[in-house]
């Protein structure tokens, strides 16, 4: 009897124990975080801690160098919401983040290139594609580059917002007219 009592105290003990230093190796598959939300064109929202699957805590990620037009901005507010979603969702929902000089701006997000799994930057991609312009904040300036030639071939194909009936207002101008109007999108 004292027998059996300390083989279901051992299991009690030593299944948990083997299930939680599993789900802390599992936390991210090889630097990958899993995306559970897309705000809009330029923010997202990444597991960084879960347990068994299920997220225990959450990020917002804003992806560095872009600026995506605001959902208020119909329609190319919800387009770049949607293609940020089929870009992450081609990735299967998983992405990888590439920090700068700067890890938070002033709203507490991370700062981050944030990269498929297939090695392709969804930053980069957003602007090509043309559902973003290109933002830099310096010190945050690593792949400027890369962007400022993004933008211009998404330009010169006149792809996306910069197509025939494309962006109006550049999101900076527009937060700035509803910023100087005291009105809140």
């Amino acid at each position: 009897m004292h027998l059996y009592y300390t083989k279901v105290i051992k299991n009690f003990i030593i299944l948990p124990l083997i299930l939680l230093f599993l789900a802390t190796c599992s936390k991210k598959d090889n630097d990958f975080y899993k995306v559970v939300s897309i705000h809009d064109g330029d923010t997202i929202s990444i597991t960084i801690k879960s347990f068994l699957g299920i997220s225990l805590k959450t990020e917002k990620v804003r992806l560095i160098g872009i600026d995506a037009p605001e959902i208020e901005q119909k329609p190319w507010g919800i387009k770049a919401k949607n293609h940020l979603k089929k870009l992450i969702k081609e990735s299967n929902w998983l992405v990888r983040l590439e920090f700068d000089i700067q890890h938070k701006d002033r709203y507490g997000r991370l700062l981050a290139y944030v990269w498929d799994k297939n090695g392709k930057m969804v930053n980069y991609m957003m602007v090509r594609d043309g559902y973003a312009v290109l933002y830099t904040v310096p010190p945050n300036v690593k792949y400027v580059n890369l962007l400022i030639n993004a933008q211009r071939l998404a330009r010169q194909e006149g792809k996306g917002i910069w197509g025939k009936d494309g962006l109006k207002e550049l999101p900076s101008e527009w937060r700035e007219r509803y910023k100087s109007l005291n009105l809140s999108p």
